[in-house]
């Protein structure tokens, strides 16, 4: 069935699909740890039981959450080996330590306190738990740290060289490598876009609840606490992404030719263009909407300066052009209606209006996964952008795949297909059911689920915890 297909554009295709549906739940629990070590926090400073009842929700569904991105993320590996082994093979000596890193460091913080954090509530200390909690927080954020160090010098590489077997290994020191020109400006920007995607979550959360009852103590704190977060972070990250531009125009410009949709340079200012369509026979923008100068004002901070085209890179060493363009905008466009979310909450509780705005609720419940298309966007501009390199400018993806016929990958890209939608879609259809569900005074603890394996005639925890989950 797949026999008149390209393998390589199959294995590229499966790839995409699975770090796509990976890369959600990282984006989610990233942001999700950091906001339970926040209310566990002022909860045990202002022993104010909402704050309470909140970590135990909210506990809920980073549980699921976290096991599905570990899940997900498993398989991740393995099709480093299967799809693309020449890859794995080339770079593993700078690629496979840092990996290795992100378990030893990351992996393993993460796993011996995330059983604290989940089931020790009741038989640990609250300082001890919240120890705990703080530890599976900084886990996240170091798992990061790697996975985004590696990902940075597959665009940026530095620190390298070529053994006699023609692998790339680290010549300058592992400091070179972990820190290559593009890794501080991604770091910021993805963890800021996770924290970001949990704001808007719980803000959705929140707004949802307070549509049935805006008098609902856990969603006026859960709204208000979303809100002040994205009224924050949202500019802030308008600033990082600009600077990871910046960044980005230095070391890969093709990218930032495509993403602007400039096939001609511009030796006079060039313009902003804010849509069109890409005609790639042409090599032009058609229908094109757009401002004088305003891209040379963005980039160079000059309206005059000049702008080299993709005209001036050759048509092998281009990235697509149509995808780069619109995930970009997506990404931007999404970005600047979470500014204004943000800011339209700032307003409400200026004027005291906060938690009776039935619009700015709507709003803040339709944004509510604004933050997942945004960060999937922003992945795609950046691999995409990084095309037809897997390495860049180093490394050609064509050069990188395993030696696959086309239905043997198109067999296991419909098998992903499926697997994914069936699994994933039970979880997140449990998680959404707790979302709707929300969070009650007194709420119970994950720990008083069922201590026994629960057969005929379980009773007390089991059935109960059973019951609800029906």
């Amino acid at each position: 069935m797949f026999d008149a297909f390209d393998p390589i554009i199959l294995a590229r295709i499966q790839f995409a699909f699975t770090v796509s549906f990976h890369f959600i739940f990282p984006a989610f629990s990233i942001g999700l740890a950091s906001y339970l070590a926040v209310l566990e926090g002022l909860w045990l400073r202002t022993q104010n039981s909402v704050y309470l009842d909140l970590f135990k929700f909210w506990l809920k569904i980073f549980a699921v959450t976290f096991a599905m991105g570990v899940v997900s993320g498993i398989v991740m590996s393995y099709q480093f080996g299967t799809n693309w082994a020449v890859f794995s093979d080339k770079t593993g000596p700078i690629l496979g330590p840092l990996l290795a890193y992100e378990v030893l460091t990351a992996f393993f913080l993460e796993a011996g306190f995330l059983g604290v954090m989940l089931f020790g509530m009741s038989k640990v200390g609250p300082k001890l738990h919240f120890a705990a909690t703080l530890m599976v927080a900084v886990g996240t954020f170091i798992s990061a740290f790697w996975i985004l160090s590696a990902n940075s010098w597959m665009q940026t590489p530095q620190g390298w060289g070529i053994n006699d077997k023609g692998q790339f290994v680290m010549v300058d020191g592992w400091l070179s490598v972990i820190f290559n020109p593009s890794f501080p400006y991604r770091l910021v920007h993805t963890v800021m876009g996770a924290y970001l995607t949990t704001a808007l979550v719980v803000g959705a959360v929140g707004a949802w609840h307070l549509l049935r009852d805006n008098a609902e103590p856990h969603a006026r704190k859960m709204f208000a606490m979303a809100m002040g977060m994205i009224v924050v972070v949202a500019p802030l990250q308008i600033l990082a992404g600009d600077e990871h531009g910046l960044n980005t125009l230095e070391y890969q410009p093709a990218k930032v030719m495509a993403m602007e949709g400039h096939y001609q340079s511009h030796p006079n200012g060039a313009p902003l263009i804010l849509f069109g369509i890409p005609n790639a026979e042409k090599r032009r923008m058609d229908y094109s909407i757009e401002i004088p100068r305003a891209s040379s004002l963005i980039l160079k901070h000059d309206m005059n300066a000049p702008l080299a085209g993709l005209d001036t890179v050759p048509l092998n060493k281009q990235p697509p052009v149509a995808i780069l363009f619109w995930s970009f905008r997506v990404m931007v466009g999404l970005g600047l209606a979470m500014l204004a979310l943000g800011l339209w909450g700032l307003i409400a509780r200026l004027g005291g209006k906060l938690y009776d705005n039935v619009w700015l609720h709507r709003s803040a419940l339709v944004m509510g996964p604004a933050g997942f298309v945004a960060v999937i966007a922003g992945w795609i501009t950046t691999e995409v952008g990084r095309q037809p390199y897997t390495v860049y400018g180093l490394l050609r993806t064509v050069d990188s795949a395993s030696p696959l016929a086309a239905p043997a990958v198109g067999a296991s890209l419909i098998a992903f297909v499926v697997v994914y939608f069936a699994v994933f879609g039970v979880g997140t259809w449990y998680i959404l059911k707790l979302m709707a569900a929300g969070a009650h005074t007194g709420e119970r603890d994950i720990d008083n689920a069922p201590i026994r394996t629960g057969g005929v005639g379980s009773q007390g925890p089991a059935r109960e915890l059973a019951e609800e989950i029906a």
